[in-house]
């Protein structure tokens, strides 16, 4: 697929965009849902998205990217339906980001004060299961399509251009 990344630089570019949209939907859903988000400035939400995209990027590219790789292309498919191939990869990555990034919000909420008298071990498998259910379908339905669109049309094709005389 020409809209997939192939170099280490255009696999940065691709997990710096598709984590740019993943960490602004799911930072202002779990926001909204423990009622922060009227609570913060706007600037307190730029900072909370800055770390966040931080650690969802780093996590993304030395942890999750590279087992969720190993995982989805180690499992019995036809490799050249490019699709199955994505499909694989996305149902991973988003498996291990909601694992660690649930972990993430649960130490900035308890470190807020947030977790008052709550089971961290059911506030963690709820946490897990609600980040879950959006991140997978968004994942999937919205912003993969819309990132590979975008790379493949704005980024992977300038490296190809050839100038026409």
């Amino acid at each position: 697929m020409r809209d997939l990344p192939t170099t280490k630089k255009e696999q940065i570019i691709f997990g710096m965009m598709m984590c740019t949209g993943m960490v602004v939907v799911m930072m202002t859903f779990n926001l909204w849902h423990n009622g922060l988000l009227s609570k913060m400035s706007a600037l307190d939400i730029l900072l909370q998205f800055i770390l966040c995209f931080i650690i969802a990027f780093l996590v993304e590219s030395f942890i999750v990217g590279p087992v969720a790789r190993k995982i989805a292309f180690s499992l019995p498919f036809d490799k050249s339906n490019k699709i199955l191939g994505v499909l694989a990869m996305s149902f991973f990555m988003v498996i291990g980001m909601v694992l660690i990034m649930s972990l993430y919000g649960m130490i900035s909420a308890y470190l807020a004060n947030q977790l008052s008298g709550a089971s961290v071990l059911n506030t963690y498998l709820h946490t897990i299961a609600r980040n879950f259910s959006l991140a997978l379908p968004y994942q999937i339905i919205i912003l993969g399509p819309l990132v590979r669109y975008v790379f493949g049309k704005f980024i992977k094709d300038k490296g190809s251009v050839v100038p026409s005389t």
